[in-house]
């Protein structure tokens, strides 16, 4: 703009030069001015120049032009590019926002889960049913239906959570499921040394009672075998009670209870697995010896039979090789006969 406004000014500044030389005047003053000259050079000078600055603004246009073509490209490149990586950084937050949607889902059901685990545990009645459905999952992927059973009634009326028959024994093994979560949780909440104290003595007196109770309503002599089991279904609990509670370990040895975890449960269900297989053996063992006797005939049986095929099998050589003679004979006749080679008459033999 400003090179025009210049180019402008220069156009009519030249004009009115032109203008002011350019009125009529006497033929002699005209040739003798030599100022006429001079406006006519710089007139020539200016125009030259004009065109110089027009051709200037003119090339100036056109490089603007190409350079403004080139930038518009340019920007149009970056901004379809920035809109492709736009395009896959939505998509990937997308994606992500996904996950964690799912993520928070997970994260509320487990919640809720957990709500419903704490109202359970919370319950004695429902804390006590969670304890016996674990134990009884444990029994049942150990053991045949035929070997347990569940809420059995003793000949006292008592009724443990489950009773398992071991082949060989007429008495029964016991087991009973228990759950002190309330005094442990009392202990481990324990702020001061007073609290810690209150818990401990809880925790001894509720343990003992569960083991008084296994003790007196299921240990029947003759009926059931000590000794019984008391099932805790927490491995964490049944670890403190060993570390801390050595002396109710003691107790309800002493009592004949055998406080176990579900690991412990477990391995006890495998060693009867064992036991049962051993019976069965055992039982079956006079019906194994009959067949080994069985199979022992069998066998000399056959060894008689081989012996007697055998000694046909050489009586069937020795007539092969009886009629091997007289098939040789025959066909040593047969040649004579074509040679007619016939001897004098000798007396016939058999042979």
């Amino acid at each position: 703009m400003e090179i025009g406004l210049i180019i402008l000014a220069v156009a009519v500044v030249a004009a009115a030069a032109i203008f002011a030389f350019a009125r009529p005047k006497p033929v002699a003053e005209a040739r003798s001015d030599p100022r006429l000259d001079t406006v006519i050079s710089g007139q020539g000078a200016i125009a030259g120049q004009f065109q110089a600055t027009l051709e200037a603004q003119a090339q100036l246009s056109r490089s603007l032009a190409e350079r403004i073509e080139a930038l518009d490209k340019r920007l149009g490149e970056n901004l379809k590019e920035s809109a492709s990586k736009t395009g896959e950084t939505l998509g990937g937050i997308q994606a992500r926002l996904t996950v964690i949607d799912e993520a928070q889902k997970n994260i509320s059901d487990l919640s809720g889960q957990v709500v419903s685990l704490q109202h359970v545990l919370s319950n004695k009645q429902a804390r006590g049913a969670f304890a016996q459905v674990q134990m009884e999952s444990i029994v049942r992927d150990g053991l045949p239906p035929s070997l347990y059973d569940f809420q059995f009634t003793l000949s006292n009326r008592n009724r443990p959570d489950c009773v398992i028959r071991i082949p060989g024994n007429g008495a029964l093994l016991v087991i009973d499921a228990k759950f002190p979560l309330e005094c442990f949780t009392l202990l481990r909440k324990s702020a001061n040394d007073e609290e810690k104290k209150v818990a401990t003595a809880r925790v001894k007196s509720d343990v003992s009672k569960h083991v008084s109770d296994i003790a007196e309503k299921y240990l029947i002599p003759g009926e059931v075998q000590s000794p019984a089991i008391m099932f805790v279904p927490s491995e964490s609990i049944y670890a403190d009670l060993h570390a801390e509670f050595d002396e109710l370990i003691q107790k309800a040895h002493r009592a004949q209870v055998m406080v176990v975890s579900p690991n412990i449960l477990m391995l006890a269900i495998n060693t009867i697995q064992t036991v049962m297989k051993d019976a069965r053996m055992r039982e079956q063992a006079d019906l194994i010896r009959n067949e080994v006797g069985v199979l022992v005939m069998d066998v000399k049986r056959l060894g008689e039979r081989v012996a007697k095929l055998q000694s046909h099998f050489g009586q069937a050589e020795a007539d092969l090789k009886d009629i091997t003679i007289s098939t040789d004979k025959i066909i040593s006749r047969g040649e004579k006969i074509e040679r007619v080679e016939l001897a004098p008459a000798e007396p016939k033999t058999l042979s």
